[in-house]
């Protein structure tokens, strides 16, 4: 039986969470609320609007356990924060990144883009210490600015302990900037515990938002080292100031928000937010890695399946990861998803990325797919 807030069709089984995530039914009444009221009456209740643009930012505030709505920006995407950060900083000659060899493209490829200004971008292989952390600590010398890091690997589904790189980060001197679009909606984050300096991530995942809405968080010493990029009204200390004769930059993370706000977006994602802070993150943290260590045991049962996920990770994530010892990846793929089961082909495997919502039953019905091939 699906859950209320997921009527999906035809039977569909989505376990593609770490990927593009499914609306809630709440989400899709108010994306038709809001075009219904733009329909009817333009732009008249635009101050319920901006209403709901600082409400959001307390939710988000909410999430992250951010100290104020005020180190909370809305941004298009995850790569737009990395970016604000990478082309930010004032960068030496010399300078270094640390980071994995694991990262998603977004947190990869604005790093690599300094190489022109004379910064290493460093990628420790997780796997090669006795610790992912001490993997990543290995790489540190004294000409290390920054360490950026994804909390939860979008192929491997590996995670990594925030607290004790934020302490190390801290102890050394050094930024820390965290990814965290695979984590935020699916367990408990805390960027005062990490120490972080900034944290991204988009909404399109795990927090069942729309694509090109995310959030960005700095904390206030940190945002103070980033040089601005982008330009606009949206970004003035005095938003009302038309005129624009004197302006002077947004005191708070609004500075990162050059023009108008995604309104839309704003109206739907907080929706999500909703029910994810209605139902409890915690509680939403249990059922996923509940959700993930059944999959695991039901494919570790299996002969002909191969777990590529660490099941016996000290810390947990939501991705599970796995191969069949005779079929292709693709072929694999391909009869999941005719059969609809929602997956991705990641890391060497199909990875399913199950929600709090499954229920065993839907779990058994996706590995009987499996099965039937």
């Amino acid at each position: 039986m699906n859950h209320p807030e997921f009527p999906l069709s035809n039977n569909l089984i989505y376990l593609n969470h770490a990927a593009v995530a499914p609306w809630p039914r709440r989400t899709s009444d108010a994306v038709k609320a809001f075009a219904e009221q733009n329909t009817h009456y333009g732009s008249h209740y635009y101050l319920d609007w901006l209403k709901k643009e600082q409400y959001i930012r307390l939710q988000l505030k909410t999430l992250l356990n951010a100290p104020s709505v005020d180190d909370i920006a809305l941004v298009k995407n995850t790569s737009e924060a990395i970016s604000f950060v990478a082309y930010g900083l004032n960068w030496n000659q010399g300078d270094n990144i640390v980071s994995s060899n694991e990262e998603f493209p977004s947190n990869r490829i604005p790093w690599e883009s300094l190489a022109d200004q004379g910064v290493e971008f460093r990628q420790a292989d997780l796997l090669s210490a006795s610790s992912p952390e001490q993997a990543l600590f290995s790489l540190v010398d004294s000409n290390t600015r920054l360490i950026t890091i994804s909390s939860i690997q979008f192929a491997s589904g590996q995670r990594v302990d925030l607290e004790k790189i934020g302490q190390f980060c801290k102890q050394n001197n050094i930024l820390f900037c965290i990814d965290a679009i695979q984590s935020l909606g699916a367990v408990e984050f805390d960027v005062q515990a990490y120490h972080a300096d900034f944290v991204m991530a988009d909404g399109h995942k795990w927090m069942f938002g729309p694509e090109g809405l995310g959030v960005f968080y700095t904390n206030p010493e940190s945002r103070a080292k980033l040089q601005l990029t982008q330009y606009g009204w949206h970004m003035m200390a005095n938003l009302n100031n038309y005129e624009n004769k004197p302006w002077e930059i947004h005191p708070t993370a609004k500075r990162f928000e050059c023009g108008s706000p995604n309104m839309l977006g704003i109206h739907a994602w907080s929706a999500s937010l909703s029910l994810l802070l209605e139902t409890g993150i915690e509680n939403i943290e249990a059922r996923v890695f509940e959700n993930a260590e059944y999959l695991m045991h039901k494919i570790s049962s299996r002969q002909k399946l191969t777990l590529l996920s660490d099941r016996q990770a000290r810390l947990k994530s939501g991705i599970v990861l796995f191969k069949h010892t005779e079929l292709n990846n693709n072929f694999l793929y391909k009869h999941l998803q005719k059969n609809s089961v929602v997956c991705a082909l990641r890391g060497g495997g199909i990875r399913f990325s199950p929600h709090f919502y499954h229920s065993k039953d839907e779990l058994d019905r996706a590995i009987a797919i499996i099965d039937s091939v």
